[in-house]
């Protein structure tokens, strides 16, 4: 099995100005090199906003899918990020994980965060999703999802773990980033798998600061990247063989019960 890299862009997004961040990305791409998955943070061209009515757009007419879409190509990588999205009346917090100039994934953010009023504004998703994409399974979430570890419980099945790399996109104040680094980590030991969270940095609308903290574990919760507190692109290699030998001496996924 091939090696996937991963590339984390924590950015500092200009609050329901989608053209201002769509060049701010840019810019930090510009010098990207080979990469397989670029993680932008939730909500990506718009900031962490309630406003719905106003930024929604439409899946078959969305100038930002078409954004997506492009960078897929001109990278040659596949992309994962969120957005808000208005389907049958509904708002939604979609995730999109596009390749190759095609939308491949559609997750709903399953847990729509109540602190902030995301609740009353968006209607949660019902469905996981898992990607599988150059031979990795890939496990979807979304920021407040993280706080339930049932949602992303790895299961055993044929012999073989469900998945092996959870991301996470997010809006993650920095007042609760002590939960950030902690949860993180521990979805990884208890899912054996490489889990990765992309988070943004400055200072949004409602005078909420992000300190980032974007960040790659392994499967035994070790650090294989992290950022924090600036804009920054930043790219990791996980290796597959890896993963799988470290399952093959500790295959505790099989004793668990659902």
């Amino acid at each position: 099995m091939n090696n996937i890299s991963i590339t984390l862009v924590q950015a500092n997004q200009i609050w329901e100005d989608k053209a201002a961040n769509f060049k701010n990305y840019e810019l930090l791409l510009a010098n990207l090199g080979n990469t397989d998955l670029i993680l932008l943070p939730e909500m990506f061209n718009t900031g962490f906003s309630m406003n719905a009515e106003k930024l929604a757009e439409q899946m078959d007419n969305s100038p930002s899918i078409e954004w997506l879409k492009q960078l897929s190509q001109s990278k040659n990588a596949a992309v994962y990020t969120s957005l808000i999205i208005e389907e049958n009346g509904k708002f939604f917090n979609r995730g999109l994980f596009v390749a190759n100039g095609e939308i491949v994934a559609i997750y709903d953010k399953r847990k729509t965060f109540g602190l902030a009023g995301e609740d009353k504004v968006f209607a949660s998703g019902d469905k996981s999703v898992i990607v599988n994409y150059k031979g990795w399974n890939i496990r979807l979430q979304i920021c407040y999802d993280l706080r339930f570890p049932e949602i992303a419980l790895n299961k055993h099945t044929s012999g073989n773990p469900e998945y092996d790399l959870l991301l996470y996109v997010a809006n993650w104040p920095e007042r609760r980033n002590v939960h950030w680094k902690t949860l993180l980590p521990a979805r990884a030991i208890e899912n054996q798998c490489f889990v990765a969270g992309v988070n943004r940095v400055g200072i949004d609308a409602s005078d909420l600061s992000y300190s980032g903290d974007s960040v790659i574990y392994d499967l035994l919760g070790n650090q294989l990247a992290f950022v924090a507190y600036e804009e920054q692109v930043v790219t990791v290699s996980l290796d597959y063989e890896e993963l799988q030998s470290f399952r093959d001496k500790l295959p505790f996924l099989k004793d668990r019960v659902l």
